[in-house]
């Protein structure tokens, strides 16, 4: 930064001012210079970002950060992926994760269902670079300001296409469009039961007719209204949409004070609201997540900048999950926070939520790596990883889909997101990925070495993560890339098709004889989790296979027969038993993404 600048074209001597009154003056002058560089050094190299809706040949007036964060479409239009529209049926709709569930088997408690949806999109050494800075800036931030403020118009006017497709995305064949209402029937069921016994409340209890609110958000309530905004708008559900809208206009308070965790609430609030903000220019939406954003922040403040799991949405305070090993941050969570706080920036033109995330990456690609793969713990304190288990599924999973979702997104300019994504894969094919006696390709996880045939039902979100970055990767890799993620949704679809309810078990093993089923009690359940049917739609808009939409159906007929109660849907204790047991929990997810 230049301490000793003067204006250009004023000569210090023609002032007529004494020496020590020049010195001052320009001491004065030289601050702030200063100041304004710094600013302009701090501010996001957002117009590099062509993002995905936008058309080549088009510049909008304001400065445009990045993608729709929620928009989870893959080149080919798949729907459940929000990262870049090109398709013609699909709506832009919420990037969803995996989740932790809100129930408990028996004396267990479920396993963190941590992340499944990244997005980067400058690199660091980019965005700090002065001779890289685009010339397209705005005037406000070459004047070392925040920048004018977001406008939806002039991102509604970029969109190559109306978000929610070409007539709605309505299908020419009438099998297919029945199907579709059959669907859209579903969530009105749902919602409906939802409003009539638990308005409010974050989730209903659909065999005792009660809402449950849980301990997970912090004192925040209405999950289930936030996490379906951008489902019924999709679905054209637009009563539902209006009663959710004036619900969070009347009574969403953000000034809770209970103990939250950081990724549910940044996936299912944080991301519900953006989501629906980009769907539809409702400013509610976007004052209520700004506000809530702020709040995510102290999350931050730790030794490295890795945030802690659990945040105290009212005092700030934050801590780490007490089940997490020594205290540590897991990688899908704080692995899952990029997409919707680039956002944030974008929309408040406060650079400080992607100097968060990219502090992260930042860490992430100093500290050493076993084998090239990335362990789940890390020490928020140290930086250092706490122990070396690895897993695409709880724990792990949605890092991975941040990462390419965040290249994806950044119209592929995101090369240090595209480098990590590739290079972990490229680790986890190397170390992971195995092939069963019966053929089947399955996704272990790596304990220090030693592998465990576990593969949970959140790692089936690869098969489709895997198949929208085949275009990408390393020469000559594409149709490798494509195949795999057959092989994977091929697995996953086994671990359905092989139980008695054909809903495939929480997680399933491939030993003692026994491939693609649960071999143990505690992993029998499924809780109406989304990950093998989102994989069935990336394969659909990827191949237009027909039997991924029949894989699609078989799933829908099998929760209809099992799933269905007379007050809503339930998850299932056992889908191996053919008298089925309910678990009492509508998950918001099952809204958000199941039946999206």
């Amino acid at each position: 930064m230049r301490n000793d600048a003067v204006l250009p074209g004023v000569s210090a001597s023609g002032m007529g001012l004494r020496l020590s009154q020049k010195f001052v003056f320009l001491l004065f002058l030289s601050g702030l210079v200063t100041l304004c560089f710094g600013a302009l050094f701090f501010l996001p190299d957002t117009m590099r970002l062509k993002r995905i809706f936008l058309s080549k040949n088009e510049n909008p007036a304001v400065t445009v950060g990045s993608d729709n964060v929620l928009s989870k479409k893959v080149p080919g239009d798949p729907e459940h992926q929000r990262a870049g529209l090109k398709g013609g049926e699909g709506a832009t709709v919420k990037l969803k994760v995996s989740r932790k569930p809100s129930v408990t088997h028996g004396a267990r408690t479920v396993e963190r269902s941590v992340g499944s949806r990244a997005q980067d999109e400058w690199s660091p050494a980019k965005a700090h670079e002065p001779a890289a800075r685009d010339e397209r800036v705005t005037s406000a931030a070459q004047n070392g300001q925040r920048g004018s403020a977001y406008s939806y118009e002039t991102f509604k006017k970029c969109l190559l296409k109306p978000p929610l497709g070409k007539n709605k995305g309505t299908p020419s064949d009438s099998e297919t469009l029945q199907r579709r209402e059959k669907v859209k029937e579903m969530m009105k069921f749902a919602w409906d039961n939802y409003k009539r016994y638990a308005w409010g409340k974050n989730e209903l209890r659909p065999l005792t007719k009660n809402g449950h609110i849980g301990n997970m958000f912090g004192g925040l309530r209405g999950a289930s209204i936030v996490d379906s905004l951008d489902t019924l708008y999709i679905m054209g559900l637009m009563e539902e949409y209006e009663e959710a809208k004036e619900w969070i206009q009347d009574n969403l308070d953000l000034n809770s004070n209970g103990e939250a965790s950081l990724f549910e609430v940044n996936i299912r609030y944080v991301g519900g609201l953006l989501s629906a903000y980009y769907l539809t220019g409702a400013e509610i939406f976007k004052q209520k997540v700004l506000e809530l954003g702020e709040k995510l922040l102290p999350a931050f403040n730790t030794p490295t900048g890795i945030p802690r799991g659990v945040i105290n949405l009212g005092s700030g305070t934050s801590w780490s999950w007490g089940w997490a090993s020594a205290g540590s941050s897991i990688l899908a969570e704080f692995g899952t926070l990029h997409l919707e706080f680039v956002h944030l920036s974008e929309l408040s033109r406060n650079p400080l939520f992607t100097e968060k995330v990219m502090n992260i990456r930042k860490l992430l690609n100093k500290i050493e790596k076993p084998h090239g793969l990335y362990p789940n713990f890390l020490s928020p304190v140290s930086g250092n990883w706490v122990q070396h288990h690895v897993s695409i599924g709880g724990l792990g999973d949605s890092f991975y889909e941040y990462l390419i979702k965040s290249y994806l997104m950044s119209d592929k300019t995101d090369e240090e997101a595209q480098k990590m994504y590739y290079s972990a894969m490229e680790a986890i094919e190397a170390n992971l990925v195995q092939k069963s006696p019966g053929g089947l390709t399955y996704v272990a996880e790596w304990r220090g070495g030693i592998l465990d045939h576990k593969m949970g039902h959140l790692a089936c979100f690869s098969g489709g993560m895997i198949g929208i970055g085949a275009d990408d990767g390393p020469a000559g890799q594409k149709q490798h890339y494509l195949d795999l993620a057959a092989e994977i949704t091929h697995t996953c679809h086994e671990s359905y098709s092989r139980s008695a309810t054909k809903l495939g078990p929480e997680a399933f093993r491939v030993d003692a004889g026994a491939e693609a089923t649960a071999t143990r009690l505690s992993d029998r359940y499924y809780i109406l989790r989304p990950e093998v049917i989102e994989s069935y739609m990336y394969r659909w808009r990827l191949t237009h296979d027909p039997k991924y939409r029949e894989w699609g159906w078989e799933a829908e007929e099998a929760l209809e027969k099992h799933c269905r109660v007379e007050a809503g849907f339930s998850g299932i204790r056992d889908v191996y038993a053919s008298t089925v047991s309910h678990d009492n929990m509508q998950q918001s997810f099952f809204l958000s993404e199941t039946l999206k």
